[in-house]
């Protein structure tokens, strides 16, 4: 496999374990998480990273796309977290924390 999607894979794992880190032990409680703005910007700086991973690695293989699941719905949260932060619900990123990340 080429190197670079290894290694944009690889940042993708330390992402999700980065982004579980925060969360250690106890049970993931929303309230806190919204009311933390410092965890939520590390929570959303790590989703950009794997957006802009997936996003990488389907524009240098295009097979990848059937690969990961939902690859342009990741890319697309990539974009809204970046470009449009102002309608960023903390109550979809938690969705994707609770439902989709693990």
């Amino acid at each position: 496999m080429d190197e670079r999607i290894l290694k944009w894979l690889y940042d993708i794992k330390l992402c999700i374990d980065e982004i579980d880190s925060f969360f250690p032990e106890e049970e993931k409680d929303f309230f806190k998480y919204r009311d933390n703005v410092m965890l939520k910007r590390a929570v959303e700086r790590n989703l950009e990273i794997i957006g802009e991973a997936v996003n990488r690695i389907i524009t240098r293989n295009n097979s990848f796309t059937e690969k990961i699941s939902n690859a342009k719905a990741i890319i697309g949260l990539r974009n809204q977290v970046i470009h449009a932060y102002d309608n960023v619900s903390d109550e979809n990123i938690w969705s994707i924390l609770t439902n989709h990340l693990p």
